[in-house]
């Protein structure tokens, strides 16, 4: 008898019903008819009869309702990656390489979750100094997290969330005058770049120039939390992502805008090597990685 001929027995025996079971089972009432007639022949017992307007089962159904259940768990737990890991008792350091504004936005949540389920796991943050894949693939880096660029072509992805760009400037900007924010009233703004290599110009520059416009970028800075507090003391605009660090930018005194411009949003994922693919610990902890940054993104 194979697993799903199993599964459809132990739905059955669940729910008294052909329709719920097949409800269950994510299947039509007709598959599900079918299959109890195969299940009838196989084990002799009709299992299920009419009494009245629905179905009770017969005595051999009775008996075989734990039973079934049991083994269909106990293949579950043959089956599924890392059988038998138990968090509370995993002893272990993970290394999450990921950018500072992605840090602040989910090591809080990703902290709180970890210290729930397995208090003795520790989490190092280190800065985006390593990415491109040499790092995973040395093992000095469990998870790459942020916009995964190119990486080394056995390293696996997974991207989280989508996230479109913004401008940031301080309340008092005169971009907030009243006037609608063109793209030529966003160009003629000088910029904060924000580049660990000190790069100046990006995706921005490129559709600005389709428009016969250019930018000017006065100061460069490694990090977007570096930007927003240059932005919040200048007439210098940042770039950040919508509905990032809300609190954070009121608080700061700064405002976010549309950018009057056709850009591509940021594409934030994670990435590791997949010699960790199959490890049941590291594939908990990209789990409630996953979780921290989509978790932080519906929260806002």
């Amino acid at each position: 008898m194979d697993l799903n001929l199993l599964r459809a027995l132990d739905a059955l025996l669940q729910e008294n019903s052909v329709t719920r079971a097949a409800e269950r089972l994510g299947s039509s009432p007709a598959a599900v008819s079918r299959t109890l007639a195969r299940l009838r022949r196989a084990v002799g017992d009709p299992l299920l009869v009419r009494a009245g307007q629905g179905m009770v089962p017969t005595p051999r159904a009775l008996e075989l309702r734990e039973e079934v259940g049991a083994l269909l768990r106990g293949c579950d737990d043959v089956l599924r990656p890392g059988a038998g890991f138990d968090a509370v008792h995993l002893d272990r350091t993970f290394t999450v390489q990921a950018g500072e504004l992605m840090l602040v936005r989910m090591a809080g949540v990703l902290t709180e979750r970890i210290r729930a389920e397995a208090p003795r796991v520790d989490v190092v943050f280190l800065p985006e100094a390593l990415e491109g894949g040499p790092a995973l693939r040395q093992g000095l880096v469990d998870v790459e997290l942020g916009v995964i660029g190119q990486v080394d072509p056995e390293v696996r992805t997974r991207q989280l969330l989508r996230a479109p760009l913004v401008g940031v400037a301080r309340a008092g900007h005169p971009l907030f005058d009243g006037r609608r924010i063109t793209a030529r009233r966003f160009a003629e703004a000088d910029h904060i770049g924000i580049s660990r290599r000190g790069k100046r110009l990006g995706p921005i520059d490129t559709a600005l120039a389709g428009l016969g416009l250019r930018r000017r970028v006065a100061v460069v800075v490694p990090s977007h939390p570096s930007a927003m507090l240059l932005a919040r003391d200048t007439d210098l605009v940042a770039l950040g992502l919508a509905d990032w660090l809300p609190d954070t930018v009121g608080a700061l005194g700064l405002r976010t805008f549309p950018i009057p411009l056709e850009l591509a949003p940021l594409e934030l994922g994670m990435a590791w090597h997949p010699r960790n693919s199959a490890d049941p610990a590291h594939r908990w902890f990209r789990e409630h990685v996953a979780a921290a940054v989509l978790g932080a993104s519906a929260a806002t």
